[in-house]
């Protein structure tokens, strides 16, 4: 007989920590719907996410390299994949919900603009009077309003747990949404972990690419960085010389690895000394549970500050990146003159959101190719 919904639950009750987020917990959707028959509320979730139009498009968009610069470099697509990846290993680790956790990830980053980052900003100074721009706010914008899938509402009428996660979504790069709809002072654990298992994301592959693009070095790094000093050490000492590519890999892995676990052992103290019991026990505490050992933290930011004067404000990086993100700003330019040429559901949407925002909608949700492209045909340059 197949596994049913109300099985999955039970399942999670008796395998998952007391403050896990449970799915027969879950404080439901928006637009009442009936309970799948084979998978929980949150499974449903990631499914939906998944097959979503804006999760497809993360594989055209820009992660740190303007997508199409190689094949191996990561895309936004990869980068949350990967993430998702390290979300169920720390989830399964601190016996949280590996599905909650798995689905905030897949979703973290459906509201990027193309272009990275740099497209990020120059968003944000265009809708400067109308609200901003701010991709985690985006990704709200999208799982509730702009996909258009289901009869009977739009968006993909996400759990509320889902959708916390991505208002409350949080690294050094991402700043939280204010929603009043979750006005607890922290998220689920499961939030928390995928915020973190983003950043370890990041860190590690931003180096891996830099250094299969030729703008890191292993010396370099070595001398300047603790982490990939101390990980270079460990594969050495643990597998002698290896080829060029495996040593890069193993490197990388080591590095990650230590992240993981340095995560799992000051969470699982962290809630032990908080003495949590529930899901909502977490959402009152001061500050999260699952962080960084302070050790750990202190070696991430010298990390970053190697990258951000290495890679990501490196000539090779940064100046194809503001060279592409002026094509947005001609785009919105050319839009805001010639309104009857946005996408279809945007112009549908200028009734009820505004005229700024549906433009700003339409090129957040262009992928690097389109925009190129639409660049190309709308202003010939």
């Amino acid at each position: 007989m197949p596994c049913t919904c109300t099985e999955l639950e039970q399942r999670e009750r008796a395998i998952l920590a007391p403050y896990a987020q449970f799915s027969g917990d879950s404080r439901g959707r928006k637009h009442a719907e009936e309970a799948p028959e084979w998978r929980t509320q949150y499974q449903r979730d990631r499914d939906r996410v998944i097959h979503s139009r804006a999760f497809r498009r993360l594989e055209y968009k820009t992660q740190v390299f303007l997508n199409g610069t190689g094949d191996h470099l990561r895309t936004r697509l990869t980068h949350t994949m990967e993430v998702a990846a390290i979300s169920r290993n720390i989830a399964r680790a601190l016996r949280l919900n590996e599905d909650l956790a798995e689905t905030i990830a897949l979703a973290h980053d459906l509201g990027h603009s193309p272009f990275g980052h740099k497209g990020e900003e120059v968003l944000n100074r265009l809708m400067t009077g109308h609200g901003g721009f701010e991709h985690n706010q985006q990704s709200l914008r999208i799982v509730e309003e702009l996909e258009q899938k289901y009869p009977g509402f739009s968006g993909l009428n996400l759990t509320w747990e889902t959708r916390e996660g991505l208002s409350k979504h949080q690294t050094a790069y991402d700043q939280p949404a204010h929603r009043a709809e979750f006005t607890f002072r922290q998220p689920s654990l499961e939030a928390q972990l995928a915020n973190l298992a983003d950043e370890i994301t990041y860190y590690s592959h931003d180096l891996d690419d830099g250094l299969d693009a030729g703008l890191l070095d292993e010396k370099k790094l070595s001398r300047d960085v603790e982490l990939w000093r101390d990980a270079e050490q460990t594969v050495r000492a643990q597998h002698g010389e290896l080829d060029e590519e495996c040593r890069r890999y193993f490197t990388i892995r080591c590095l990650i690895d230590g992240q993981v676990r340095d995560v799992v052992a000051t969470a699982e103290q962290s809630i032990r000394d908080s003495g949590v019991a529930t899901a909502d026990a977490v959402r009152q505490q001061p500050t999260p549970l699952v962080r960084y050992s302070p050790a750990r933290r202190a070696l991430n930011l010298q990390l970053r500050k190697y990258l951000y004067q290495n890679l990501y404000y490196n000539p090779v990086v940064h100046e194809p990146n503001l060279a592409a993100v002026k094509k947005l700003e001609d785009l919105f330019h050319y839009f805001c003159a010639h309104p009857d040429e946005i996408g279809r559901q945007s112009r549908k949407r200028v009734a009820t959101a505004g005229f700024h925002r549906a433009v700003c909608d339409y090129l957040a949700g262009m992928t690097d190719r389109y925009a190129t492209l639409e660049h190309q045909r709308l202003i010939g340059k």
